[in-house]
Parts: C-alpha cells; sequence; structure tokens
C-alpha cells in the first residue's frame, strides 16, 4: 500500500478514536463533579471502586501494586486527577481528530486506557489500547492525512537549524 492509501486507514483509526476521547472528555469538563465545584467526586467514586476489586489471590481485577498507587497518589490529589482526565481525554481526542501530534497523543491515550484497564474498567478500553499502539508503531504516517504533515517537517528542519 501506498504512504497516502495507509494515512487513509489511519485517518479513519484516529477519527474514530478522536471521537471517542473527545466525546468522553467533554461530558466530564461539563460536570461539575469532574471540573465544577465538586471537581473530584467522580473521579474519588471510581478509584473506590477499583479499590473494591482490589482482592488477595493470583489474579485479582485490580492488582495490590495497583491499589497502593491509587491510596498514596491518586485519591489524595482527586480534585488534580480529576482536571487531568477531563482535560486530557478533550486534548487527546481534538489531537486525533486533527492529526497533531499524533504519535503524543496516541502515547497519552494508549497511557490512560491502561490505567483505565488496570483500574478493573473495561468498555472500549482494550480496542482503543490496541489502535493506539498501531498508531504508535505507525509513526509519523499515522498524521499525514492530518496537520503533522505540514507541522512536523517544519519542527523538524528548526531543530536541526538550532543544533
Amino acid at each position: 500500500m501506498q504512504r497516502e492509501n495507509l494515512g487513509i486507514l489511519w485517518l479513519l483509526i484516529r477519527l474514530w478514536l478522536g471521537y471517542e476521547w473527545l466525546s468522553s472528555g467533554l461530558e466530564k469538563v461539563g460536570n461539575p463533579a469532574w471540573t465544577g465545584e465538586s471537581a473530584g467526586t467522580a473521579v474519588t467514586g471510581f478509584l473506590k471502586g477499583a479499590l473494591a476489586k482490589a482482592a488477595e489471590g493470583p489474579h485479582p481485577e485490580v492488582h495490590g501494586w495497583y491499589a497502593n498507587l491509587i491510596n498514596s497518589i491518586a485519591l489524595p490529589n482527586a480534585k488534580l486527577f480529576s482536571y487531568l482526565v477531563s482535560f486530557g481525554e478533550v486534548l487527546v481526542g481534538i489531537a486525533l481528530i486533527l492529526g497533531l501530534f499524533t504519535t503524543f497523543a496516541a502515547l497519552i491515550g494508549a497511557f490512560m486506557n491502561l490505567n483505565y484497564l488496570w483500574a478493573g474498567t473495561s468498555s472500549t478500553n482494550p480496542e482503543m489500547l490496541v489502535l493506539q499502539l498501531l498508531l504508535l508503531t505507525a509513526g509519523p504516517v499515522a498524521g499525514i492525512i492530518g496537520l503533522d504533515r505540514f507541522i512536523l517537517p517544519v519542527l523538524r528542519e528548526r531543530f536541526r537549524r538550532n543544533k
């Protein structure tokens, strides 16, 4: 397949992923339990739900190390995480739709999907994770039909001149 034909495939994948992230993030940004006066409430409920899935035994839904991470880092900073998740989802969605810094957006999206999976949720997270890993392996071709086509060459040239 030619680069442009692959670009169409990556565009379709990016558009679906971008829509999923953007719509999920916009729901959170518009919700006071995520980004309003009660920010942190929703993420606290999510995290406590994850902790309830942490159990002893060889194959718990939420592993002990992740439960410790939730208890020691995420819950004490629930308000901050609430904003990070909400606006992170929106920004990843916009970047993927526009094909802007596609590789970085896919990396951040994959990281968020991993955290949702480690917290014991599934939904579309496995599919999204796989597609984002494929975008990562595609490299610059994933954004060939997008803003990366124009922005990345300019950035490369600037970095070359500054060396």
